[in-house]
């Protein structure tokens, strides 16, 4: 079973990738340390593919588990939705000692690794990542939250999980789209620490959802090696995997949330922090061409919609966890598979960047 492993000293944990690891969540989650009552939160789309046989699973095993249903997209995500999903704990008779299962994709995760955060100071949690944006990103790492007016993500706390488990044949019942969306997050991992996965990833079929267990786990040792240098992004390092994303989030919060699918987003961040490599840093034209083929092959979106003002784009991005003090920290690329966090990107220059988004 390829097995990635993220130390970081007591909060360490594993983070398994195999098909069919659905069928043994109960006994690997008893194998971790876990017992008692659990607090499964999945959304309307998942729950009813999976939670019935999760909750089977953990019965197995002596674990009685409640269930606790959002609506799915990106509206859950949010104060209310966390406050709502406390209270239902607290009626299901959870406390200190039970712990919380995000079984969705991104924003199931998030969600559910919040409310584990603040549910009686914080109580255990495992992540079942069931979107590729999840199994190769976001289940992984600690970074739990929700939205605000603002923008993505202002709310939130560092909440390591326990244990991830990410079983592949869950990608299967995923609408096309929602699929191929979370492939920004992989192309993503391979323009900044990866070179060579730029043409694995071409290799692929965006047809085929069933992504080798060797692939995802190769993105999910990216993302624990920099969290392992840089836990809370305090030294920069870890602020690397925000490639595409300052602009994207900026896109993404200009719409009604769920409008355009966080990897569509992302997609669009991309193209302009490419924009802006060879802009700043002189990245090869050549070597953007390929990771920009590669976001036409999963059918991710280059082109901003027209409707999507830049002064909306550029208020939203304002707000961004990455600007701080005022100060503009850009992630670019300095050559294929590397990346900095540079301080050279002015306002003007994501101003023309989103306008280079219109071509």
């Amino acid at each position: 079973m390829p097995t990635v492993h993220l130390d970081l000293a007591e909060r360490s944990y594993d983070i398994l990738v195999e098909d069919h690891l659905l069928d043994r969540a109960g006994e690997l989650i008893r194998e971790c340390g876990l017992s008692g009552k659990a607090a499964i939160i999945t959304d309307s789309n998942v729950g009813p593919h999976y939670a019935d046989m999760l909750v089977t699973k953990l019965a197995e095993v002596d674990i009685q588990a409640s269930l606790h249903t959002v609506r799915a997209g990106e509206a859950s995500k949010s104060m209310s939705q966390s406050a709502e999903l406390c209270g239902e704990l607290n009626r299901a008779g959870h406390d200190r000692s039970s712990f919380v299962i995000a079984l969705g994709g991104g924003v199931v995760g998030d969600l559910a690794g919040f409310v584990a955060a603040i549910f009686y100071r914080g109580v255990p949690f495992v992540q079942i990542p069931t979107t590729i944006v999840s199994q190769v990103d976001s289940s992984a790492g600690g970074k739990t939250g929700v939205n605000a007016s603002e923008g993505k993500n202002l709310i939130g706390a560092f909440h390591q999980p326990r244990l991830v488990i990410v079983d592949p044949l869950t990608l299967d019942s995923l609408p096309g789209r929602e699929y191929r969306e979370g492939y920004a997050e992989a192309i993503k991992h391979a323009a900044i620490r990866d070179a060579a996965m730029i043409d694995d990833l071409a290799a692929l079929d965006p047809g085929n959802q069933h992504p080798s267990a060797d692939l995802l786990a190769r993105n999910l040792a990216i993302k624990a090696r920099i969290v392992e240098e840089d836990e809370r992004e305090t030294t920069g390092t870890r602020a690397l995997l925000n490639f595409g994303h300052t602009i994207g989030h900026g896109i993404e919060a200009s719409l009604p949330y769920g409008a355009m699918l966080h990897g569509e987003a992302i997609s669009l961040g991309i193209r302009a922090a490419l924009y802006l490599s060879e802009k700043v840093n002189g990245f090869p034209a050549d070597q953007s061409k390929r990771i920009l083929d590669l976001l036409k092959q999963f059918q991710l979106p280059l082109t901003l919609p027209e409707h999507i003002s830049t002064d909306i784009v550029m208020d939203k991005l304002s707000h961004d966890k990455k600007f701080t003090s005022g100060n503009i920290k850009f992630v670019l690329l300095t050559a294929p598979g590397a990346a900095e966090v540079s301080t050279k990107v002015s306002l003007d220059m994501i101003r023309e960047a989103v306008e280079h988004l219109r071509n």
